[in-house]
């Protein structure tokens, strides 16, 4: 059974002596080759999902010990709406058909209140990125998605692009060093930051034993899109920002909440599914009532993993302006994967889903980011009740990443890089820019949502090396 000791189950939802001498004496008998992690992962599952389970002789003692308690959870069947509730689209032309049905399959749900869909948008699962929903009392968690709290920060520096020419060396030297990308692993120095004291990571057993992960991979950054850019950052005259109409030099970084946020989706994902019966192809959909037990704890971590993906930037930030010696002037930051309590315009109060959108509310502050050539954009919004404070969470791919894999070469975007002039540190044909909508035509068709206080132009980007 390798080093899995009587608290783990303990913390995994094993509360019986029962149920943990049942654990022992099955993963004794019929795993006792497999590893610690492994016997973590299996034993959860089945906690979590015993009649997956009941039929499998191996399994199946431990599983009936669960059944009971799965009959009691209540297990409530919905009937999609005849006909979706109307929703506003920004720059229709461009956003591919299937997107537009996954946002009028989210609002046949009998919870759906009010829509919209963002001009960056394209299919996902669940909600389609650039989808933003509000539901009566009810949380989505695939309207959140698996990365909890993804989000934008941007340092304007006090220093300009002679910096960026004459210490280029040190700057990738710095980034190399205070970064880290990828699924696993973290920064080699450890981190620190009082969101690791947050009593929520003892509020319950998932959050427990995602503690440790936490700690590990504070102040790195995943794949995909993911980013830390050095470039120049040009204000508009009498930006809300308060500073001179100047070019400044400037940090721009784009990442989430790492393997804390990914396994509390994938948790309360299934439970949502569990608990709450949809048509199949509205399954992804299922949501958890914010009065349950289930509702409640997922509002915690998702609450906790939000203020874990700010950490993860506070870190990145701090870490990078201290090694070169620079000094931040403003601090501009957004989720763009979450779900707020919020009002909607007749006073309703609702649960608004951005699911890759940008919170945009009267004057708040907001960044749109473009590629790894194009300009990213500091924005206020203009609080649009219609497309519920919203607007575009960055430019939107226009490719599959297997289509950016397929349709460009290496040579090809190392030609892009150099007309741009933009040094890459690691990064991918998934990620070129061709990958992306262009940035200026999404920025055109939501100029009723957001207007522009700066243009941030990027100079030495790192991304995860896939």
């Amino acid at each position: 059974m390798g080093n899995l000791k009587t608290k783990e189950l303990t913390n995994i939802g094993y509360s019986t002596d029962k149920q943990k001498s049942m654990a022992i004496n099955t993963i004794a008998k019929h795993f006792k080759h497999r590893n610690t992690n492994y016997i973590i992962t299996l034993l959860t599952d089945i906690r979590n999902r015993p009649e997956a389970y009941i039929h499998d002789p191996a399994t199946q003692k431990i599983a009936g010990l669960f059944m009971d308690d799965a009959t009691k959870q209540t297990v409530n069947s919905f009937e999609l709406t005849q006909q979706s509730l109307p929703f506003k689209i920004y720059g229709e032309d461009n956003i591919e058909a299937s997107a537009i049905k996954q946002m009028e399959l989210a609002l046949s749900l009998p919870v759906s209140v009010q829509g919209a869909l963002m001009p960056d948008a394209h299919s996902g699962y669940g909600l389609p990125i650039g989808g933003v929903l509000a539901t009566r009392n009810a949380v989505i968690p695939y309207g959140v998605g698996m990365d909890i709290g993804c989000r934008m920060a941007l340092t304007i520096i006090d220093a300009d692009e002679k910096f960026i020419d004459r210490y280029s060396h040190q700057i990738k030297q710095a980034i190399n060093i205070h970064t880290h990308f990828g699924m696993e692993g973290g920064l080699e120095m450890p981190q620190d930051h009082e969101v690791l004291d947050d009593p929520a990571f003892r509020e319950t057993p998932l959050l427990k034993k995602l503690h440790g992960k936490a700690v590990k991979q504070l102040g790195s950054s995943g794949g995909g899109n993911h980013f830390v850019d050095i470039g120049v950052i040009s204000l508009t005259d009498n930006n809300v920002v308060g500073l001179p109409a100047n070019t400044y030099m400037a940090l721009l970084s784009h990442s989430g909440s790492r393997g804390l946020g990914a396994n509390i989706a994938r948790h309360y994902t299934q439970i949502a599914m569990n608990n709450c019966k949809l048509p199949r192809e509205a399954q992804p959909l299922a949501w958890l009532d914010l009065n349950s037990e289930a509702g409640q704890e997922y509002w915690l971590s998702m609450t906790l993993a939000g203020d874990y993906a700010r950490a993860c930037h506070d870190r990145i930030h701090s870490n990078l302006l201290r090694a070169l010696g620079l000094k931040a002037l403003y601090k501009v930051e957004n989720h763009h994967n979450f779900a707020w309590k919020d009002k909607l315009a007749d006073g309703t109060e609702a649960i608004i889903h951005r699911k890759g959108a940008t919170p945009a509310h009267d004057g708040e502050l907001g960044i749109i980011p473009g590629s790894m050539t194009a300009p990213a954009y500091l924005v206020t919004g203009k609080g649009k009740p219609e497309a519920l404070y919203s607007a575009a969470h960055g430019a939107g791919r226009a490719m599959s990443r297997q289509q950016a894999r397929e349709s460009n070469t290496n040579s090809a975007l190392k030609k892009m890089l150099t007309q741009a002039d933009v040094t890459l540190i690691g990064g991918s044909l998934e990620e070129n820019p061709l990958a992306y909508k262009d940035i200026d035509m999404v920025m055109q068709a939501q100029t009723e949502l957001i207007t522009v206080q700066g243009v941030f132009s990027p100079s030495i980007v790192r991304m995860n090396n896939e």
